[in-house]
């Protein structure tokens, strides 16, 4: 095995075990599943997601908290990206399918510059999108730049749910997130 394939195996198993310890209070890597490049974590092992927040490229600001309620799909992209093109019309197909069921999205362009990265969303998504050309939210989520694409999906209480390490088809996120959309938050008194 060459040294490249050696260091990406390792910096894949260390963020496989950051995003399982970020998905459970106290770290235990069972409280979630993983598979495929996919990490689900039932509701009572799901931990907060940081800050998420910053200018949109149309302009404007956008913050996750003011999403309460709502189930997030935040999906990190780039127009340099050649999955993020080919997965672009499965995420705002699930969009589209889900929006009415108090499901949102939202982009985050990391590593692009301004431009680009708008012509490439023209007449591709129509969610917003944060430009965060410093990944600084990607690397807040513990998602290294070079797993772009990826995906987080957050519950109704803004706490991470899912997180997929890979392009994304239609027919594999649209279960999870009706899932996720269906799932009856708990009581106050019980989070």
């Amino acid at each position: 095995m060459g040294a490249g394939r050696l260091a990406a195996g390792l910096l894949a198993t260390a963020t496989a075990a950051v995003v399982l310890t970020g998905c459970t209070a106290d770290g235990r890597e069972s409280a979630c599943d993983s598979a495929g490049g996919i990490v689900e974590c039932a509701p009572e092992q799901r931990s907060a997601a940081p800050k998420i927040a910053g200018e949109l490229l149309a302009g404007g600001s956008y913050d996750v908290a003011d999403q309460r309620g709502n189930v997030v799909v935040v999906n990190f992209w780039g127009s340099w990206c050649a999955p993020c093109r080919a997965e672009a019309d499965d995420l705002e197909n699930t969009y589209q399918a889900t929006k009415d069921s108090g499901v949102t999205f939202l982009g985050i362009n990391v590593q692009d510059s301004r431009d680009k990265a708008i012509a490439f969303e023209e007449g591709r998504v129509s969610y917003p999108s944060i430009f965060d050309p410093g990944s600084r939210l990607a690397l807040d989520m513990d998602i290294p730049p070079n797993t772009i694409p990826a995906t987080v999906v957050l519950d109704r209480e803004g706490r991470i749910a899912t997180v997929i390490r890979a392009a994304v088809r239609q027919e594999g996120l649209q279960p999870i997130v009706e899932r996720i959309a269906a799932e009856t938050p708990a009581p106050a008194g019980q989070r």
